[in-house]
Formats: C-alpha cells, structure tokens, sequence
C-alpha cells in the first residue's frame, strides 16, 4: 500500500489531520488498533463548546449527551465556587460515537479509515523512514507514505520507532480511575469537582452528567502515589455514602500532564496528542488541545507535500510551541504550585476566588488574578503563599 500520509491512531488528533489533509487533496490512510474506533473510552468525555466550531465538527446529538452550563468547585472543608452561565459553555459527550464520527468525517473527506489494523515498527529505505509495518485482521502489512503521523497515544509505537524522544518521569503522569454509574444529588446542568490532598492528591475527583442521574464519576492522582486511584475514588464514595451498586462502565488510563515533547516532528515523522503530551497540566483535559495540535500538523502537511519539501514540516514545532505550547507551559506552572497548596490554602483560594479567575488560572492566562491575591489580607499575612503565588509571575 502507498499512500502520500498514513496517520496512526483514530483518537482526536488522528482523524483531524487525516480529515484536513485528505480535503487539501492527497491520498491518506487512517488506522487504529482497535478493532471498534472509539471503544474502550479514557475519558470524562466534557469539551468547550467552542470546539465544534473552532475545529469544524458538526454538533451532532448523536454524540452529545448533555449541555453544560458550569462547573461547581469543593474544597476540603466543602467550600464551594460555582461557575454558571446563562448559555451552554460546554458539553458531555459519547466518545465512542464522537471518536467514531471523526473518523467518518475523515473518510467522508477522502481519507481510507481501517480499524483494528496495529502499527507495529518504521520501515526503513536509504536511511530514512519510508513508513509502517502493520498488523491488519492478523495479516503483516507494509504502508509506505511519505510522511508518517504518530498519533498512537501515551505509550506511542511509532514515535517511539522513528527515535523521536517522548520521554516523560512518571511524576509528569496522573492515574485516573473512572466509574460510569447511577448517582442523584448532583446538579446535572453543571460538572462537579472536588478538591483536597486528602481526596484526590494533586488531582481532583469529579462528577460529569451525561442524564439526570447518570454521570462518569472518576478521579485522577499524581501516578508516582502509593496508593492507587481506584482507592482514592472508592474512598471518596464511601466518605460521601454514595453507593457504587449500579456501575454501568469502569474506565482507567494514564494522563500526561507535563512532559511536553520538544521536537514534534524528525524527519518525516509527526507526534500529536497524547503521544506529545499535549494536554492542559491543570485539568488533564486534552481534546481541544489534539484539535489544535492536530490542525496546526496537517497545515504543514499539507503545504510540504504541496511544494515537495518535507523540511517544512518542521514548522509545526515551531508554530504550536509558539502558540498552544506557550499557553500550557504557563498552565503547567500553575499545577506545579497547586501540588505545594495545603488543604487550609485550597480552603481560602476557593473561598477568595471568583469563577471568572478560576477559568483564566486554569487557561494559563492568571498574571492579574495573581497580582489581586497577593493583594489579600490572608496572603500578605503568609510568606508562604506569597512565595508560592510569586512563583507564578
């Protein structure tokens, strides 16, 4: 098989770059291990609903199972921050429709889509990378493609192959452990969160509705802690009476949330997503961030494969560490001083906190929500939590 790009992985950045490059007019092919695109999820499935637009998706209700209007924060000791907007701001999806339909979109848009097809090594020509060797139905299959996308998720084979260095400690990951379950006296117009080193630490525990009393209720940890994040969240259920009897799905996963990777692209070869960490540090939200990511590869694609000349492909560093990468290095600062708050600073910042700060932290743009805080009687009177807000400056 020969095609002019051949992407690996039909996650979120996959199927964007296969769609767009496909409608510049060249020949590509998207594959994915799984033999059902979309199945098992690792995710809460909560995306700005900006993204539709911004990316040009259809805001299908096949794969969308509630509006948002907000989120409500907790912290320790249950004081609580609610962000409430009089539109929808965003919204649950179904990933295995959503990831599906992305997939259909790139098809639709001339790309050649094969599931359960497992990218398993480069091949080499005359010293460079002239594409995959893969496993499609059980069958060893060769792909050539002039350029090679690796979009194979956290543990990516292919970037891994093509020596494109996408290592990370483990202190840059968080474990999560998710239950999609029954559950009742939620606010189903918001997304929940809670907060604490003794509830999720480094993390958070949330509640997302996808009905009226049907959420995905997970948890996501520092993956270096001793104790695991299935404890934490069960913790958390039983500290809450929550009964955990009507699980309908239980979901794990391992999210980057730092780790960056330097060079995204060597030689013929592009990493996007997950497999380069793209994803916000505060959040470990990374759809919209692959969106990006993705479109900004499948421009420089597009236009190296237009003038012959793969050494542009080397802009795609450059423009998405200019951009998106800059934005989440500040964000990524922001989770590197959470990690030192105590339950008592976490108390006091939700309290002080408004919802519009509260979103521009978690945006990476927080410099005058800084300066306010350093500001308040409560922070002037603590060296430490001056020390600490300055380090964000």
């Amino acid at each position: 098989m020969k095609y002019d790009v051949v992407v690996v992985g039909a996650g979120i950045a996959g199927p964007i770059v296969a769609r767009n490059v496909a409608k510049s007019g060249y020949s590509v092919l998207l594959i994915d291990k799984k033999p059902a695109i979309g199945t098992p999820k690792q995710c809460a499935e909560g995306i700005s609903i900006k993204a539709f637009e911004k990316y040009d998706i259809p805001y299908d209700k096949r794969f969308i199972n509630r509006e948002i209007y907000g989120a409500k924060l907790y912290s320790p000791s249950g004081y609580e921050l609610e962000l409430r907007y009089k539109e929808a701001s965003g919204v649950i999806l179904e990933r295995k429709v959503f990831d599906k339909m992305l997939a259909y979109y790139a098809a639709k848009a001339g790309a050649d889509v094969l599931a359960r097809t497992e990218a398993l090594d480069v091949i080499r020509r005359d010293g460079r990378i002239a594409g995959i060797k893969a496993k499609h139905e059980d069958e060893t299959v060769e792909i050539h493609a002039d350029v090679i996308v690796a979009a194979d998720g956290v543990e990516s084979t292919i970037a891994r192959k093509a020596g494109i260095n996408t290592y990370a400690p483990p202190h840059e990951f968080d474990s999560s452990y998710e239950y999609e379950m029954l559950i009742e006296g939620y606010d189903p117009d918001l997304i929940h969160l809670w907060f604490g080193n003794e509830v999720a630490p480094r993390g958070y525990v949330w509640v997302f509705p996808k009905d009226e009393d049907r959420a995905n209720v997970g948890i996501g940890i520092n993956s270096d802690n001793p104790q695991t994040a299935k404890y934490y969240l069960d913790k958390w259920l039983r500290e809450n009476k929550i009964p955990a009897k009507k699980i309908l799905e239980v979901n794990v996963g391992v999210v980057p949330v730092g780790g960056f990777v330097k060079e995204l692209v060597k030689d013929n070869v592009l990493v996007v997503g997950d497999a380069a960490r793209q994803v916000n540090p505060m959040h470990g939200g990374g759809m919209a961030e692959a969106m990006e990511a993705g479109t900004i590869a499948s421009k420089w694609i597009a236009k190296a494969l237009e003038e012959e000349n793969l050494g542009l492909l080397r802009n795609y560093t450059t423009e998405w560490w200019e951009t998106d990468g800059e934005r989440l290095q500040k964000v990524l600062k922001v989770r590197k001083v959470t990690e030192k708050l105590s339950d008592e600073d976490l108390d006091l910042f939700i309290q002080i906190l408004s919802g519009a700060d509260a979103e521009k932290i978690a945006g990476g743009d927080y410099g005058e929500v800084i300066k306010a805080l350093l500001k308040h009687p409560k922070v002037i009177l603590s060296p430490r939590r001056i020390k600490l807000l300055r380090e964000l400056l």
